[in-house]
């Protein structure tokens, strides 16, 4: 299931990296003429939609904009979450304290209406979106950081560096990151899966990624009305959100017992 994992997650990231030279259409190109196409036609693999657009290359397009939110939402609030830790490890007192009240304030909002409040205000474009996804599941990573850096603190060597002059900056990214990027990284993982089905859903409540451009969720939002008549349009994309989530979360599980040394 491992070796699946992998596999499937190289696969994915080679079509998102080459998906300008292998999709055989334009995502948005029209084929009036064969439209609800079967799969398996001569011209169309996985068919067409209601309006002639090729069911493979809006695959192949939603699979890199799927990713691209995906892993930059991840990694901007694994930075932020470990930023805000590691000032809460280092300053204790107050900084420490509204560290806390903030990654408690949003574990308790549920973050789908947050999400749907300020696309609502502020409209909806690419980066925006990838933002506002990156402020999903930071507290996890600022609890994680600061829980670890206190103790790296407690163990002498941190405070050892400091002692010959060291700067603050130096040791948390220089001695105490490296010590604990397996934990962050094994958090990452976990994390990904949840952004692909957050940004899945908000797209197919026609808040996510806005037509023209598509995205895994925003294909099957609009396959949906087509469930009888051309199942085909839904169940590619629900597949390969399916498939890689579960890959990324056999992978995440992996690294966790790969990692963590108490399960050796």
């Amino acid at each position: 299931m491992v070796w699946f994992g992998l596999i499937w997650i190289a696969f994915i990231l080679i079509v998102a990296l080459t998906a300008d030279w292998i999709t055989p259409y334009r995502f948005t190109a029209y084929d009036l003429r064969n439209r609800l196409a079967l799969p398996f036609h001569p011209q169309h693999w996985l068919g067409t939609d209601e309006l002639g657009r090729d069911v493979l290359s809006r695959l192949i397009v939603s699979i890199r904009i799927s990713l691209l939110v995906a892993f930059g939402a991840t990694l901007i609030s694994a930075v932020l979450g470990t930023v805000l830790g590691f000032l809460a490890a280092h300053f204790r007192g107050l900084v420490e304290q509204f560290v806390l009240m903030l990654a408690d304030f949003q574990a308790a909002m549920p973050f789908l209406i947050l999400a749907l409040s300020v696309l609502a205000f502020f409209g909806n474009a690419l980066p925006l979106f990838i933002g506002l996804m990156g402020l999903y599941g930071w507290e996890r990573y600022a609890r994680i950081a600061r829980g670890l850096a206190i103790s790296a603190g407690a163990q002498g060597y941190a405070g050892a560096v400091r002692q010959i002059g060291a700067s603050p900056a130096r040791v948390y990214l220089r001695h105490i990151l490296p010590n604990i990027a397996s934990t962050l990284i094994v958090s990452m993982t976990l994390t990904v899966p949840e952004v692909i089905l957050l940004e899945s859903g908000l797209s197919f409540l026609g808040l996510g990624v806005q037509p023209p451009m598509t995205s895994l969720g925003n294909m099957v939002g609009y396959g949906r009305e087509y469930l009888t008549r051309a199942p085909w349009i839904m169940l590619a994309p629900a597949c390969t959100i399916v498939l890689t989530t579960l890959a990324v979360s056999l992978v995440g599980d992996w690294l966790r017992d790969r990692l963590d040394p108490t399960l050796r």
